[in-house]
């Protein structure tokens, strides 16, 4: 299985970008206000905390767009608000023919869109399609959904905008944001989406960029005080993001170590690694026995995350030892029996080779007894 994944910002870019960031925060809030918690409520004249309103400037500023939203249900929600607004029920959108992430499938059904699904690994099938039929809006989900994918997103937003220049594009950043040079607003998409949970922040907060046409359609769908984003949640993800950048360009370095070490044959049992954006960025691990179930029964008792928080939330520190995506199960099922994906976290390479050995010679020893 050949995989391509999505190339990491290395630790000096990532510095480079936490730098931007707090510069960006240093424009927005005078200094006394970061060394407070926040105020809450519905202010009048914004309908939400001022904090919270402050916040949205700074992303917008950092990601060079006209407007952010901070919104209730994550990433899932955030999606689901852009694809309404952009879009809107009972359309058309183009996807890529690929297994769609769980949630947005129910977004999708919910809102009663219906799909047209094109190979984007294929610009030329992309850009037929796009001449040859009828569709109101496109959605790109920047991470892979299949082992196989190797789609430049960039290029083919570009080429996208080539022939439709204000066609409505909503792109699905989680697990990308702070990790790759750019998100998909930055790319030329009308809307980016993504959790801030997944990037050091607070549990259930999400996050819409883009064009302020839609932010504010969406401002005003979200009115009511128990839907705003409080003082303190804001605070939290302008935290979370400012630390983000670099402890995941760590996390993308050790990934590259443990594949080095692992394919150099430094354990044996192990038939090969590879790097993987599945969805988080992942080392998919294959071993030569079907003993992947067997492996992740014994890694939590090692050290390992035996099942993510919020993949990479502020909480997930020791090494996640996993099984494999669903939508990657849904491209092979028979991955299931031999493969495992292990996220780096906040741990070292030395530290995951230790538990996947203790784990592999724990399962070995259990199958020679019944032998």
């Amino acid at each position: 299985m050949q995989t391509y994944p999505l190339k990491s910002i290395t630790i000096e870019e990532a510095a480079l970008k936490q730098f931007k960031f707090v510069d960006c925060i240093s424009q927005v809030f005078p200094g006394n206000e970061l060394l407070s918690q926040g105020d809450l409520g519905v202010v009048p004249g914004l309908n939400k905390p001022e904090t919270t309103d402050k916040v949205e400037k700074v992303l917008a500023k950092f990601f060079g767009t006209e407007a952010a939203l901070l919104v209730r249900g994550a990433g899932t929600n955030a999606i689901r608000n852009a694809l309404y607004r952009a879009i809107g029920p009972n359309k058309t959108i183009m996807i890529h023919d690929a297994p769609v992430y769980p949630t947005t499938q129910v977004s999708l059904d919910m809102l009663n869109i219906a799909t047209i699904k094109v190979n984007f690994n294929d610009i030329e099938e992309v850009i037929k399609v796009i001449n040859d039929k009828t569709f109101d809006g496109i959605l790109i989900q920047l991470t892979r959904q299949k082992p196989d994918d190797a789609y430049d997103s960039e290029q083919l937003i570009q080429a996208i905008r080539k022939i439709h220049s204000e066609i409505p594009i909503v792109t699905d950043d989680n697990y990308a944001v702070m990790k790759i040079p750019k998100i998909g607003v930055e790319m030329g998409a009308s809307l980016s989406c993504f959790s801030t949970f997944k990037l050091l922040g607070p549990e259930g907060i999400g996050c819409v960029v883009g064009k302020k046409t839609y932010i504010e359609l969406l401002k005003k769908d979200s009115y009511s005080g128990g839907l705003q984003v409080q003082g303190h949640e804001a605070l939290a993800v302008l935290r979370g993001l400012t630390y983000a950048p670099v402890a995941l360009a760590i996390s993308a370095r050790t990934s590259q170590e443990l594949y080095d070490r692992l394919n150099n044959g430094e354990l044996e049992g192990i038939k090969s690694a590879r790097i993987a954006n599945a969805q988080s960025k992942v080392v998919l691990v294959e071993f030569e026995e079907a003993i992947a179930k067997k492996v992740l029964e014994q890694a939590k008792e090692f050290g390992a995350a035996p099942y993510p928080v919020g993949a990479e939330s502020k909480y997930e520190i020791v090494p996640m030892f996993y099984r494999v995506s669903n939508t990657f199960l849904q491209y092979d099922s028979s991955y299931e029996e031999k493969m495992i994906r292990i996220n780096p976290m906040r741990a070292g390479a030395d530290t995951i080779i230790r538990i996947l050995k203790q784990s592999i010679d724990k399962v070995e020893k259990a199958n020679n007894r019944k032998e």
